[in-house]
């Protein structure tokens, strides 16, 4: 490799990014310190779903690589992610001027420059900034999630998991803090003993613990994150008028000093992304994808369970149409199980100033396939929007490792304009339905009799707040038949051919006897449901008398099946 000429290695990258379909731009290739234009180094579009690593230290050019590779995608019409943790990306929305030395750069890359502008979409979590307002419910959220906001370590984490598996099996809507500290409250009191032992225990320390967690979090202002109405994560997938990709942007300057906050909600946004996406298979382009900025603090301090659930999401999530990129200083900051399904490499310059330093540099070369160029040389001394890069091509093979000059970005390389943002997210069509929060009757008003907190006008397509009730261990819920329709409409996609109401309550006490239906209801359901064929023939086979028994495991299954591998579960999957 030593001896092939400057005109060797030139060919190598230009047979090795030769490829077919539409691809991503990224930039022309510099070898033995010559810029080469007649090089272009791309990613294949369809690969982008294999994930990806943008990495480099800081002030290297990280933001504006993702920023750069976000425009051609929404041109692409694909759909993006981008949480704008330092406050500039919305300049998405902008388009940039041009100047003698952008025109430079730009054509000694044989790149054809233009200011635009891209169609970008404001959020904000809970509300907290200009965008559209970001909610999660506590039960959408899930245990695993919520145990990393609030630090909890393993035991803490087993003893939340109880907590919400007991609000489940009786109906205790999750919606805020307030409903989640309602029912600790409830289950170390009095009235909880005899619950608290079907759980298998929760002590009043560990509950103390959880408790004080939710008070400290509130006392940050973090409980406006948590309520209705809930952002549908379907929201990312749009596309504009024109089909380009709508770009998402996630406004999160206030939360710098609280990563931990952001960063796990990054993650129950995938999450849900995960859960309701059907599989899609191999396509020409991906659904969506996902830029995770500052990734190293999703994994700082990550419980077991934490890892596990994302490693699992990554590996899956691909196979859904969706890809992520983690945007972070070195690989190190990335687990292993991780690190080995990201099949993109864009690695920004390191530098070497300390032994720990040198040790991250050495670790990220043995990273990289075999190449013609002397990497820990290479990386550290490339200069701003340069890149090492190698990719999967569309044979899944990975490309030559190219030092690549980048494009330049066409919208602005900062903030757009605060007036800009604003009329944006005031003129778009999701302000309608995220931008009241709402209180409804959820396990707060149920434990305590207390009315649901007055609110605002409700959300477009919300439903009515059903009235109050207060909740009795034991009650009845909804009937085992009323659960079996549910689950088995969510499950095929189109009306249940059970009658609504038909059966006993799930709770019911065995002496009750069967709860008598309105006269129009008695008539025998049609059969063709999945879930009563299931039934039916286990009734069939061992006796009428167990049929009951079939149809309510199958209700607990369909539960448990809802509840998605960070524990997170939706009302629209519920």
């Amino acid at each position: 490799m030593a001896n092939k000429s400057t005109a060797d290695k030139v060919a190598t990258i230009q047979k090795g990014y030769a490829l077919e379909g539409a691809t991503i731009e990224l930039g022309a290739a510099i070898v033995d310190g010559e810029l080469h234009k007649d090089a272009p180094v791309r990613l294949p579009l369809s690969m982008m779903n294999r994930h990806g690593l943008v990495a480099g230290a800081t002030g290297t050019g990280k933001t504006v690589t993702l920023h750069m590779m976000a425009e051609q995608l929404s041109t692409a019409g694909v759909p993006v992610f981008l949480a704008d943790i330092k406050g500039d990306l919305s300049g998405l929305a902008t388009a940039a001027a041009g100047s003698d030395k952008l025109a430079k750069r730009t054509e000694s890359i044989g790149q054809a420059w233009s200011g635009k502008t891209f169609p970008v979409e404001f959020l904000a979590l809970g509300g907290d900034g200009d965008g559209i307002p970001v909610r999660a419910t506590i039960t959408s959220f899930g245990p695993i999630l919520l145990s990393r906001v609030l630090e909890l370590n393993d035991t803490q984490e087993s003893s939340l998991q109880l907590v919400f598996h007991f609000a489940d099996k009786n109906n205790l809507e999750l919606v805020d803090l307030k409903d989640l500290r309602a029912v600790i409250q409830f289950l170390i009191s009095d009235e909880g003993k005899e619950p608290l032992k079907e759980l298998g225990g929760l002590s009043k320390a560990t509950a103390g613990v959880i408790l004080r967690e939710l008070v400290g979090l509130e006392a940050q202002g973090m409980e406006r994150f948590f309520g209705e109405p809930e952002f549908d994560t379907a929201e990312l997938l749009r596309t504009a008028p024109d089909g380009r990709g709508v770009v998402s942007c996630l406004e999160l300057p206030t939360l710098q000093t609280k990563p931990m906050v952001f960063s796990t909600f990054l993650m129950w946004l995938l999450a849900d992304l995960f859960e309701d996406l059907p599989e899609a298979g191999d396509l020409d382009k991906p659904k969506l994808v996902f830029f995770l900025d500052e990734a190293h603090l999703l994994f700082n301090d990550a419980s077991k369970a934490f890892l596990e659930a994302i490693t699992t999401t990554v590996r899956l999530i691909r196979s859904k149409g969706v890809g992520i990129f983690f945007v972070t200083q070195t690989p190190k900051d990335v687990p292993a199980d991780v690190l080995g399904q990201l099949a993109n490499r864009v690695q920004h310059a390191l530098r070497a100033f300390t032994p720990e330093d040198a040790k991250a540099l050495r670790a990220t070369v043995s990273t990289f396939p075999v190449s013609d160029y002397d990497l820990e040389e290479t990386l550290t001394s490339a200069g701003i929007g340069e890149a090492v890069i190698t990719v999967m091509n569309e044979r899944g093979a990975p490309t030559p490792v190219a030092l690549t000059r980048l494009r330049a970005p066409e919208s602005v390389m900062g903030p757009s304009a605060a007036e800009l943002v604003r009329s944006t997210v005031a003129g778009s069509a999701l302000l309608a339905k995220y931008g009241t929060a709402v209180d409804k009757v959820s396990a707060y008003e149920k434990l305590t009799g207390k009315a649901a907190a007055p609110t605002g006008a409700a959300a477009a397509g919300q439903p009515p707040a059903p009235s109050p009730e207060v909740f009795v261990p034991g009650s009845p819920g909804p009937t085992i038949d009323d659960e079996a329709r549910r689950i088995e409409e969510e499950i095929l996609g189109r009306p249940s051919s059970r009658q609504p109401g038909s059966g006993r309550t799930e709770n019911a006490r065995p002496d009750a006897g069967p709860v008598s239906a309105p006269p129009a209801r008695r008539q025998a359901p049609p059969s063709g449901g999945m879930m009563e064929d299931i039934t039916g023939a286990l009734g069939g086979a061992l006796g009428s008398g167990l049929k009951s028994m079939a149809r309510s495991v199958g209700t607990q299954l369909g539960r448990e099946l809802l509840r998605g591998v960070f524990g997170t579960s939706s009302r629209r999957r519920r």
